[in-house]
């Protein structure tokens, strides 16, 4: 981040105790608890209950999928028969249905229902007709809002948002429809507009690195109809980039390294370019449900006092793989899918040499890519009583290792965020980690000469590297008194979402002075 921007922050945290509560509508593909793909969903979930336990008032808009239980969650009709413009002549408008339910959170979460695109389909992702799932997600968000004075939604309260939040490539559109479709509406005019980049690797039905000339999209041409080939071809991703007045990562680090070509996935000289209004927050936890006190899914409770309770979860780990009990074996865990990104081209030859040489223990959990699932299954077989695998997701299994493994892999050959390392760390489990986006903001390298530090830090993406790493936490584990040390550092970060709500509130009132300001489009030349 710029230190123009930096200093711009400074004079908002001095008034934001002076400005009133932001009014923030949260539009995105999915949110827990009614729709969990990956962590994704949990960060919905748990900043817009952030925000409103800082003092605003944060709402969220979603696709009313098929599997949404209507009766668990009291959903109620908002707004019937909306008409949703497609662009298309031959089926100008899609008729939707807007319903809601207030969490326990007190939360409102807005739902926009269709047959065809929603309530029929079986997965959150992964259909050819993506883009026009998603372009009906935020132009309908826009109808709704422009509506809302005709419902009597709109009579029981006065929300209206000061700022759409829009969330990776699906609702990246909604800001090109907003600066586009409605710049001459009296309210939606007024509406800010927030990108938040979650992977910037993941750009639509497309790989951003291998785009032919014929489908390249500048971003500057009408967005599609509905129903038109060339929807599929347009970039969401790259127009939200363009049309939002302030665009923002999940991590500070990521903010940067996403301007270089290394990270940039093609986008790094339109980022470059309009890097003044990039801003980065590091993703919070969920420090309620993620507690080792109280989670009630582990074996054993404990805190950074009582850290001898610990070794009960350990136990319970290594009796769930089925491999040898002691408390004295280091054993080592993995969370996470089968990725390229997640560095498991580093962890199945690094893990060979480390159970060879110092006979730790592995463990993991997560489904994915088969060619690294092959891969896993041959370490299994090669150390059978070292190695316990669950090659499927799971809900639960998670929490398990992180109260019981005493360290975490991490080395991800990019990483915007990462939560698993914030977990781990909760739960005392010590992180070994590359030094790449989320990451390097959020664990700090031990020194053992100062006694600071929360995990184990490496750089370049090379094996050697990150047995180098490997070797020193396990030789660290050896000392336990220094060990007890990095739990308690590591227990004892600060990650809760409320410190993120409060830097979401700043940029927030940053997208609305910038569009304050701008009384033209934010289409420009960018050089491309």
């Amino acid at each position: 981040m710029s230190g123009k921007n930096n200093g711009l922050f400074s004079k908002l945290e001095g008034i934001v105790g002076k400005e009133p509560p932001l009014k923030v509508l949260i539009v995105a593909a999915e949110s827990s608890p009614f729709a969990a793909v990956g962590g994704f969903s949990r960060v919905i979930e748990a900043l817009s209950t952030a925000l409103r336990k800082t003092g605003h008032e944060a709402r969220v808009f979603l696709p009313k999928f098929g599997f949404i239980d209507e009766e668990k969650y009291e959903l109620e009709m908002v707004f019937a028969d909306l008409a949703v413009p497609t662009g298309d002549e031959a089926t100008p408008n899609l008729i939707c249905n807007v319903k809601k339910c207030v969490l326990p959170s007190g939360v409102t979460v807005y739902f926009l229902e269709n047959m065809e695109y929603y309530e029929k389909r079986a997965n959150v992702y992964g259909y050819s007709d993506d883009p026009t799932r998603w372009a009906l997600l935020s132009r309908g968000a826009l109808e709704f809002l422009k509506r809302l004075p005709e419902t009597e939604e709109f009579l029981d309260d006065d929300f209206y948002p000061d700022v759409i939040h829009c969330n990776d490539w699906h609702t990246g559109v909604l800001p090109n429809y907003l600066s586009s479709y409605y710049n001459n509406d009296p309210k939606l005019s007024k509406v800010a507009s927030l990108l938040t980049i979650h992977n910037l690797y993941y750009q639509g039905l497309f790989d951003p690195q291998n785009i032919s000339e014929l489908d390249f999209d500048d971003g500057k041409s009408d967005v599609a109809p509905f129903f038109s080939e060339a929807l599929n071809k347009q970039n969401f991703m790259k127009r939200g980039i363009i049309y939002s007045d302030a665009v923002n990562t999940v991590s500070p680090t990521y903010s940067k390294e996403i301007l270089t070509q290394e990270f940039g996935a093609g986008l790094d000289r339109l980022l470059l370019e309009v890097r003044s209004k990039v801003y980065g927050v590091l993703n919070g936890l969920d420090t309620e449900s993620f507690d080792p006190a109280t989670d009630k899914v582990i074996e054993k409770n404990y805190d950074a006092f009582s850290l001898e309770q610990r070794t009960a979860n350990k136990v319970a780990v290594q009796k769930e793989y089925n491999i040898a009990v002691s408390d004295e074996i280091p054993l080592i865990g993995f969370v996470g899918r089968l990725d390229q990104q997640k560095g498991i081209d580093l962890i199945v030859p690094a893990m060979k040499y480390l159970i060879k040489d110092f006979g730790v223990q592995f463990v993991q959990v997560g489904g994915g890519d088969l060619t690294y699932t092959e891969q896993f299954r041959e370490l299994k077989s090669a150390f059978p009583k070292n190695v316990g695998l669950h090659l499927l997701p799971n809900f639960t299994l998670p929490r398990l290792i992180f109260a019981g493994c005493d360290m975490i892999l991490y080395p991800s050959k990019f990483e915007p965020c990462g939560i698993v390392q914030l977990e781990a760390m909760r739960y005392g489990a010590i992180p070994i980690v590359r030094k790449v986006g989320g990451l390097a903001d959020s664990v700090e390298n031990f020194d053992p000469k100062t006694h600071k530090g929360t995990g184990f830090v490496f750089e370049d993406y090379d094996v050697i590297a990150f047995y180098g790493q490997l070797v020193r936490a396990v030789e660290s584990f050896k000392h336990k008194e220094v060990w007890r040390v990095i739990q308690k550092n590591a227990m004892r970060k600060d990650f809760s979402w409320n410190k993120s709500a409060k830097e979401y509130a700043k940029i927030y009132r940053r997208a609305m002075e910038f569009h304050k300001k701008s009384s033209v489009s934010h289409v420009s030349s960018f050089g491309m």
